[in-house]
């Protein structure tokens, strides 16, 4: 049974009931009444302990306390691998790097868990028809999850979404408009479609219950590192839905007193795409003069979940930083030739984001870093390629291979 008790927007306080169609304040409309999902916190804190989470099964549902479910699904989904990289530490200048890897969700990345529970609670609701606008990773998430459930969807890419990302859609049979402009028109056009048709509307930026998938990461942090905190936790930003869930779930596992330490967020955007960025150190910011970044997850001018966005980070005594996209390409490969880890563009931007907190010192050298690789590299092969540079064509000679390594 969920313990969720009511819904408050981040914008003026007013308190709703839990409803199953409800995303935004109805004062407030959609464009600046976010609303947080609030759970029945000392009831939780009498089931879900270490010694319940101990015969849980290892994947998200495990905190079905603070999931808006009455019913979780079984869906594989979470519980993803955090691995040591000692040789990026090296190279980025910290004591200690983790690396959360996203990638190894069922559609390859973090979506998994807002999309999950977006399908689990469009079925609870009785919906025929599921939607959302992406730039891919959100999109094929959802449909995987749509077709796991036989629930049809309906997805609006813009223009310069990945190819891969759109083969993947349609392998998983969804309904693919691309729609021939930005981010945001087709996040206008789907949020136009899902109220004119009743469909269920996904986007995780307006739809609350989406970021309580995504704080499972947060929770899980807390229970993987439980004797072993971070001293920071890196999460690239676009909507700002990824580090507010993050920075919630932390947060809860302190209020169930499960863990006692904090650790900082750092989030970090692209410097051609990075409006929650100077929002949170109060610079203005002029949506039609950002030139945009290759990181297409978090390719985003007008960010819905900014203010929550900035709330978790400074909530955390954490800091925004920007990097450029040169810094991310260089990550990407930094993080596949040291670390083994295949990074798409948006998941290595929080990679490149702690070597500039180092240098600008914001990172301590001796600080213990875990950053959140969100998607696996093969999300977007021509940013990889581009990354990872040509390959040595030589004839099929011995002496061309000698020749080579005796430069």
């Amino acid at each position: 049974m969920s313990l969720v008790t009511d819904l408050v927007c981040v914008c003026c306080g007013r308190v709703s009931a839990d409803a199953p169609l409800r995303c935004t304040c109805e004062a407030c409309g959609p464009a600046r009444g976010i609303l947080d999902v609030r759970y029945d916190m000392a009831a939780a804190r009498k089931t879900m302990t270490w010694e319940a989470l101990a015969d849980r099964p290892l994947n998200h549902w495990r905190y079905r306390e603070l999931l808006p479910l009455d019913d979780c699904p079984d869906w594989p989904v979470g519980w993803s691998p955090i691995v040591e990289a000692p040789r990026l530490a090296g190279e980025l200048g910290v004591r200690r790097l983790r690396l959360k890897d996203e990638g190894r969700n069922g559609t390859a990345s973090f979506k998994d868990r807002a999309s999950s529970v977006g399908v689990a609670r469009a079925l609870a609701a009785g919906a025929t028809t599921i939607a959302c606008a992406s730039t891919g990773n959100a999109a094929t998430s959802l449909a995987g999850y749509a077709a796991v459930a036989g629930l049809p969807a309906v997805i609006f890419v813009p223009r310069t979404a990945p190819a891969p990302k759109i083969a993947q859609l349609l392998i998983y049979g969804a309904t693919v408009f691309r729609v021939q402009d930005s981010y945001a028109a087709a996040y206008d056009l789907c949020s136009q479609a899902c109220d004119s048709f009743g469909w269920y509307n996904r986007n995780c930026a307006i739809n609350p219950y989406l970021v309580e998938g995504k704080k499972t990461a947060g929770l899980e942090i807390a229970e993987q590192c439980r004797d072993d905190p971070p001293d920071w936790v890196a999460v690239s930003v676009g909507d700002g839905c990824t580090i507010a869930g993050i920075g919630k779930g932390l947060e809860q596992m302190r209020e169930l007193g499960l863990i006692g330490w904090r650790t900082r967020l750092l989030g970090v955007q692209a410097a051609g795409m990075a409006p929650v960025a100077k929002a949170f150190h109060g610079e203005a910011c002029e949506v039609n003069a950002l030139p945009g970044t290759l990181a297409d997850s978090i390719n985003v001018a007008v960010p819905r979940n900014l203010d929550k966005a900035v709330r978790a980070v400074r909530a955390s005594g954490g800091r925004y930083i920007e990097v450029s996209d040169q810094a991310i390409l260089a990550a990407m490969r930094d993080t596949g030739r040291l670390a083994g880890l295949f990074a798409e563009p948006a998941a290595a931007t929080a990679v490149a984001g702690v070597r500039c907190a180092v240098r600008h010192g914001i990172i301590a050298p001796d600080a213990s870093v875990l950053a959140m690789i969100t998607g696996n590299g093969l999300k977007d092969i021509d940013a990889a390629s581009r990354a990872a540079g040509a390959p040595v064509d030589i004839p099929p000679r011995l002496e061309e291979v000698r020749r080579y390594c005796e430069q």
